[in-house]
């Protein structure tokens, strides 16, 4: 599982997962805004699978 989510996109996953789960545990968007987790998650690990799949990489190559 080789990295492939750079500084600024973690960043906007911090972001919006913790206001997707702000929202939820306030209930202004229900049980909806508890998928807050997931981009909080390929965050936490670099590691986006649909990224994999759509061939994106927003973090440079480590060279070595």
């Amino acid at each position: 599982m080789q990295a492939n989510v750079g500084s600024i996109d973690r960043i906007a996953r911090v972001l919006i997962g913790l206001v997707l789960l702000a929202l939820a545990f306030t209930g202004t968007i229900g049980a909806w805004g508890y998928i807050g987790i997931v981009p909080l998650a390929t965050a936490a690990l670099g590691f986006c699978p649909l990224y994999t799949v759509l061939g994106i990489r927003t973090c440079p190559l480590k060279k070595g």
